[in-house]
């Protein structure tokens, strides 16, 4: 996604929700929408700083909070590690590298096409399926490191 369809959903959900679009939440945006690292709100403040410097972490905090539960990012579950966030919120799933904390977005249009089984329907209404992938990335894996 590109920053200026990142500006238009955003603006169609500020309305929607009653959110101001301040200076803050713009900078915060564009920077994940930039961004193909999934930060954690601290990377995010140390970038954006650079152009704000008098924008406060709880600043960061809050606004990643807010962004993620009007759905305009999404937050990766990671175990064990600082939140991270992903501004692609389009169906993807995630690798997470145990060793480095990496992350990668992969497809799997295998597991999207699959039925939930009977017994799920109990649990309640499911609105969402990623799935989180833990292993050793490629890179980890060439150095060596193995587990």
């Amino acid at each position: 996604m590109d920053f200026d369809s990142a500006l238009e959903r955003f603006k169609g959900i500020s309305q929607e929700k009653g959110l101001r679009l301040t200076h803050q939440r713009l900078e915060i945006l564009r920077e994940l929408v930039a961004a193909k690292d999934h930060p954690s709100a601290e990377t995010v403040f140390g970038r954006v700083r650079k152009r704000l410097p008098t924008i406060s972490l709880d600043t960061v905090y809050r606004t990643l909070s807010t962004f993620d539960e009007v759905g305009l990012i999404m937050r990766v579950p990671v175990t064990g590690d600082q939140g991270r966030f992903d501004a692609d919120t389009s169906p993807h799933h995630h690798f997470v590298c145990s060793r480095c904390k990496s992350i990668y977005d992969f497809l799997w249009d295998e597991f999207d096409s699959l039925e939930l089984p009977e017994n799920s329907r109990a649990l309640g209404r499911v609105d969402d399926r990623r799935v989180v992938v833990r292993g050793v990335c490629e890179k980890c894996a060439a150095d060596g490191i193995t587990n």
